[in-house]
């Protein structure tokens, strides 16, 4: 019984480590790639998920950590990406296209050419 015991304690730990060291994001993992720690969980159950949660599993993302525009807060590991610039330019056209007739429906007495001037005005 005690063998079973030890046995569904370390089984569990195994796959709680797995889990971990899958979902972490790479800003938090600590002196190895992520697959390297996997692979060391595996095929080192036991002392691999020790090591992992003693080492590898790093708590915070690095202090230095700013990303490129200096704004941490925007810029936090695994934020997405604008991936295609055209797609943004359709999307802000959309956007300013949307902003013009909504300020057109509430100004209606004012010609759209000032409430553009407005809109300008603003930013």
């Amino acid at each position: 019984m005690p063998y079973a015991l030890f046995g569904l304690i370390t089984m569990l730990l195994w796959i709680f480590c797995i889990v971990d060291a899958i979902t972490r994001d790479d800003a938090y993992i600590q002196y190895l790639p992520k697959v390297v720690w996997i692979l060391i969980i595996i095929f080192v159950p036991t002392l691999g998920s020790i090591v992992w949660l003693v080492v590898g599993r790093g708590q915070n993302a690095p202090r230095a950590y700013t990303g490129p525009t200096n704004y941490g807060e925007y810029e936090r590991p695994g934020r997405a990406v604008a991936q295609d610039p055209a797609a943004d330019e359709a999307f802000l056209r959309q956007c300013r296209e949307r902003a013009d007739s909504r300020s057109a429906s509430t100004d209606r007495g004012v010609p759209r050419a000032m409430n553009r001037a407005r809109l300008k005005d603003r930013t």
